[in-house]
């Protein structure tokens, strides 16, 4: 009789049968385990939530009145024998490997996770497990990231540089993650900070948990005067909106893996391009995964096939599972959050 897998894929999300207990589950379940706060990853509906506990906060801004509980890095908890526990992603504040060990048996579920210590997230940690369930965003050998310090450099030179010109900058980031991860990297000595509302609400979400640079909320109050030179953080669908019509004259600068391609900027008609992910480029998700010792390997979500091939043809059991995750597409605000703004 065959051995039943300890995790399985099915219409809902990432299954364990024994412990009855979805991961990262995207239509509603009675117990979630949630590795982070992304709309692809944490979903409404569900009747329990598990995450980490500087997630918490996060989600429930995010959903609003739910049942949750929060966990530790590291923390053991068990379900009907079944052990959990979360491990550092290093994806965003709050992010989580999910690990699940039955008589033996280890899985771990990475969710998002990048390598590079971004100075916000808790900094990814490798877990030793026999089956890695992974992403592969930017899994494609010409994604490959520069260090962090020269992006940061070069963004904080360009808002220096229009800033001479009399021109504002408006720097476009997913409120939740890259938002943050710019704002802690910005050079405040330059000028001001302002901010969309759905970055600042979430931003005040999170201040109580790091130390960030000041930031002004735009309002209907706030002038062109008031702006001009200065920089403005903003999500990518406020990009072309009438709210960036009192910014005028501006330029536009873009944070996300995707502009390693120049179609990617021009298609969304960015000047300026940053090359800068909190997903893995193509050597790291390799690293990562060699430091698991998995020797099975699932990929959940982006240049699946390609990578599960590569990945077979270096000796590894690789096959691809089809889920609703969609790492750096998805990462955007949600009409609710547009709302709140």
């Amino acid at each position: 009789m065959t051995k039943k897998p300890l995790l399985v894929f099915n219409d809902k999300g990432i299954y364990c049968e024994k412990a009855d207990v979805y991961l990262d589950p995207w239509k509603p379940v009675d117990k979630a385990i949630i590795s982070h706060g992304h709309a692809d990853h944490s979903r409404w509906g569900h009747k329990q939530y598990i995450t980490h506990h500087t997630n918490v906060p996060i989600i429930k801004h995010r959903l609003g009145d739910i049942a949750v509980s929060g966990v530790g890095y590291g923390e053991t908890f068990t379900i009907n024998n079944v052990t959990f526990s979360l491990h550092p992603a290093g994806h965003i504040i709050g992010s989580s490997q999910i690990r699940v060990a039955h008589k033996g048996e280890v899985w771990v579920f990475s969710g998002d996770y990048k390598l590079e210590d971004d100075g916000v997230a808790v900094p990814y940690e490798p877990v030793t497990c026999h089956t890695f369930i992974t992403e592969c965003t930017f899994g494609l050998p010409a994604f490959k990231w520069v260090d962090q310090k020269q992006v940061f450099d070069d963004i904080n030179s360009w808002w220096a540089a229009n800033q001479a010109e009399g021109q504002t900058s408006i720097l476009f980031g997913y409120s939740l993650g890259k938002a943050q991860r710019l704002l802690k990297h910005l050079d405040s000595s330059i000028g001001e900070i302002f901010t969309h509302g759905a970055i600042e609400n979430m931003t005040q979400v999170i201040r109580p948990m790091l130390d960030f640079p000041e930031t002004k909320l735009i309002t209907r109050e706030t002038t062109k005067e008031m702006i001009k030179g200065n920089m403005v953080l903003a999500p990518p669908s406020a990009h072309g909106s009438s709210w960036i019509r009192k910014m005028v004259p501006y330029v536009t600068g873009s944070a996300s893996g995707w502009m390693t391609f120049r179609g990617a900027r021009r298609r969304r008609a960015i000047d300026k391009g940053f090359v800068l992910s909190d997903h893995c480029d193509w050597e790291s998700l390799l690293t990562a995964i060699k430091a698991t010792g998995a020797t099975k390997i699932i990929a959940t979500h982006g240049y699946t096939d390609i990578f599960s091939k590569y990945l077979r043809e270096q000796g590894y059991d690789a096959r691809t599972e089809q889920t609703q995750y969609e790492g750096e597409l998805s990462e955007s605000d949600t009409k609710q959050e547009t709302a709140k703004a």
